[in-house]
């Protein structure tokens, strides 16, 4: 019984690894759509847009911090045409438009290609704060989805931040 159950259960993992990446690009592809068609303005509250991920609702957000509410300067970027191998980056800004101070808790890169830097001390209502995602091309080629999942004191964390390259040889 218990030769079952774990052959089961490696069965299971091995499938949710596997079909990781096509996940990851179908999820990434319909929420950038979802948050570009609701988007009225520049700037994009997690009020109306950004929805958590199934799948995550596990993870907790900013310890017990009281929600305040976040306004993104953009959810997604294209960094167009670069040459495979380029590092490149790019600015999210976000603004507390809330009464409570925000906190970022953590920034989690989708893959290993990514890593982030952001405002690591509370923002205070009305202020602004950064989320900067570095990202090295040398692993790919043509065009490319890539994302970060934003937690936060805010209601509907994780915040999902993506961006796209057009990969050159």
């Amino acid at each position: 019984m218990k030769k079952t159950l774990s052959i089961i259960a490696l069965s299971i993992i091995g499938f949710g690894l596997v079909s990781c990446k096509k996940e990851n690009k179908e999820t990434q592809s319909s929420e950038a759509v979802a948050i570009d068609s609701t988007a009225a303005a520049t700037p994009v509250t997690t009020d109306s847009t950004a929805a958590p991920v199934a799948g995550t609702t596990a993870e907790a957000p900013a310890s017990n911090q009281p929600t305040t509410s976040i306004a993104l300067s953009e959810s997604n970027f294209d960094f167009g045409k670069i040459k495979k191998g380029d590092k490149v980056e790019h600015i999210y800004e976000v603004t507390n438009t809330g009464k409570n101070p925000l906190i970022i808790s953590e920034v989690k890169p989708g893959c290993g290609c990514t890593a982030p830097d952001f405002t690591k001390e509370p923002i205070m209502p009305g202020k602004k704060g950064k989320i900067t995602l570095h990202f090295d091309s040398t692993s790919f080629d043509g065009n490319v989805q890539k994302y970060a999942d934003v937690y936060a004191n805010v209601e509907k964390s994780p915040i999902k931040l993506t961006f796209t390259a057009d990969i050159q040889p």
